[in-house]
């Protein structure tokens, strides 16, 4: 340990001397894209060997029963690895990183290196309706947060190197580098500057050729334009725009009301028996429900539904359209049931594959309505792809990543302006809805979102905690006004908190308000502190956010608001201290 540490202090003496901070930076995002891209292999081979083991030899024209059972075993390995094994929590992709830049200064746990791989294989190679691009995001960041904890990093160079693993993460899993540099921009919520657009760049182009090598030079959805576009398809794509919007609405809300109904159930064999009978219903009766859906995504990106009926029990009703157009709807609506049920019932995966398969049969769903009902003709294949972008444009709430994701997973480039049109229209529908993404709900929630704003983002980052001041004398409520007087004598302040014997907040008494009566010695013994002291209408609690703190004193115009938890009286947090820690912050959030 000695030498290791010697060797590293060694290391970090030689870097100060010879490499300035930004070629310092340059060179971690060579590391991170690196192993990132490596995680993103690793996964990914995971998941199609397990499913390979799982599914080879299926018919398609013949339903399985084992699909009954495929999800619930994954799910049940992926909760007895994480409850008795790493006996730590792991969570859900890109909400994590999230989580830790806004509340852990970028720290990751170091079990995120590889747990996130090992419990996303389970869950998406048994069947678990959700993708693995959130679990390579996790590993991503956790590599570049324990490595920035390791290099004894500061919280600026910490949050971009997770910025850089994510981005190289996203790129290698997607081979799309240009849209993994703005995914880290809009999702992650990096600050763009000059100091770090360089080491993303590098960082997702290292990714993306880990990717290439061992994943070939392919594109994830191969798309082929059989037919351009035409200005005369513009009030389609509208209509493609505005239902992408409501569908992401419908998903938002759907996933809102799952997975808490699933935390209230305190058993985990209950959520597991709960969620993998569902889970294992659905994915029987819809097999293209089963694990990420990229197989179904390019099925649409070619026109052809038949994957609505492979391995199901109504494989003879593949010409029907009215079973093809109800088989679409029940799709569209139970997709992210499945992916909801598979996180809520203790699942690990992402969010990003269950988008694209719902946004692919909404457009080609949209496009065969219009061909089979119009005299006129539209694309199907063209309607699936930008129906990709409408749905990670308002899922995600990333209009620029979707453009650019879907343009370069497909090179769909000609189909720009169609993307562009479609993801607009869908994030303006969703943003007046819903603020937050599906990423960020619960953590807007908590009072826990980091932002683009650099003052939210600066005030996510303060802690009630971290700002409350104990120099202030506490009296008790049955003292009398002598003893008031030698406790006021002994104190620098003019705010005197009242508490009884178990310390619990009683009141205030203020200095100003009883210096009339200071000198009358008279009533020394007869006057008593419960009979001078007030209860402020205003206080803060040791879980408030700082936003809240920041309006209770433009509330008031108060400049110390007393701190409770749970009643207890804890001290004060002042407008000076407060503004002054912002002041600093900001200043260092600020820097180029």
């Amino acid at each position: 340990m000695r030498k290791r540490r010697t060797l590293l202090g060694r290391f970090l003496l030689w870097r100060t001397r010879h490499l300035s901070d930004q070629q310092f930076m340059i060179l971690l995002s060579v590391i991170v894209g690196v192993a990132s891209g490596f995680s993103a292999v690793i996964i990914k081979y995971a998941v199609y060997f397990i499913r390979f083991l799982l599914t080879n030899g299926f018919s398609k024209e013949y339903y399985n029963y084992l699909y009954f059972i495929y999800p619930a075993i994954g799910i049940f390995a992926t909760v007895i690895f994480i409850r008795y094994i790493l006996k730590q929590y792991v969570g859900d992709g890109v909400p994590k990183v999230l989580h830790s830049i806004s509340t852990e200064n970028g720290y990751i746990k170091p079990h995120n290196v590889y747990s996130s791989i090992v419990t996303s294989a389970l869950t998406i190679g048994f069947g678990g309706s959700v993708g693995l691009e959130g679990p390579t995001v996790a590993t991503g960041g956790a590599i570049g947060s324990n490595l920035a904890r390791l290099l004894h990093l500061n919280y600026k160079q910490t949050i971009l190197l997770l910025g850089c693993a994510s981005a190289a993460a996203m790129s290698a899993i997607f081979k799309a580098p240009i849209a993994a540099v703005i995914f880290a921009v809009e999702v992650i919520m990096l600050d763009l500057t000059m100091n770090s657009i360089v080491p993303l760049l590098v960082a997702s182009a290292t990714g993306a050729l880990i990717s290439y090598t061992f994943l070939g030079m392919d594109v994830l959805c191969p798309f082929k334009l059989k037919e351009t576009f035409m200005m005369h398809d513009i009030p389609l794509y509208i209509v493609l725009g505005i239902f992408s919007g409501f569908v992401s609405l419908y998903y938002i809300r759907v996933y809102e009301y799952i997975f808490p109904f699933f935390n209230k159930i305190k058993k985990w064999y209950k959520k597991l028996f709960i969620g993998g009978a569902i889970l294992g219903v659905m994915i029987f009766l819809f097999p293209s429900l089963y694990g990420e859906g990229y197989n179904s995504i390019n099925s649409c990106l070619n026109g052809d539904y038949s994957y609505l009926f492979n391995n199901s029990f109504y494989y003879i009703y593949k010409d029907n359209i009215v079973v093809i157009m109800i088989l679409f709807l029940l799709i569209l609506l139970l997709k992210i049931v499945a992916t909801s049920i598979t996180f809520g019932s203790g699942g690990i995966g992402g969010m990003f594959a269950p988008t694209l398969f719902t946004g692919a049969n909404l457009g080609f769903f949209l496009a065969v309505m219009y061909n089979y009902f119009s005299p006129g003709h539209i694309s199907e294949s063209n309607f699936a792809l930008v129906g990709m972008a409408g749905l990670i444009s308002g899922v995600i709430h990333a209009p620029l990543t979707a453009i650019f994701l879907i343009a370069e997973i497909t090179n769909g480039y000609s189909l720009f302006m169609p993307l562009i049109i479609v993801s607009a229209i869908s994030y303006s529908i969703i943003k007046f809805f819903e603020p937050n993404s599906v990423y960020t709900i619960q953590l807007a929630e908590r009072g826990e979102l980091f932002t683009h704003n650099k003052d939210k983002a600066v005030l996510s980052l303060m802690k009630v905690e971290k700002l409350v001041e104990t120099n202030f004398k506490t009296i008790n409520e049955d003292a009398n006004l002598g003893e008031l007087v030698k406790v006021i004598s002994e104190s620098e302040r003019d705010v005197f908190p009242v508490v009884d014997d178990d310390n619990t907040f009683k009141g205030l008494v203020f200095l100003g308000d009883i210096r009339h009566i200071i000198f009358e010695y008279k009533k020394y013994d007869t006057t008593y502190v419960r009979n001078l002291m007030f209860m402020p209408t205003t206080y803060v609690t040791i879980d408030d956010s700082m936003e809240e703190v920041a309006k209770k004193f433009r509330a008031t115009g108060n400049y110390n608001l007393p701190v409770l938890n749970n009643g207890k009286y804890l001290g004060f947090v002042s407008r000076a201290n407060v503004f002054s820690k912002y002041r600093s912050m900001l200043k260092q959030f600020s820097e180029d």
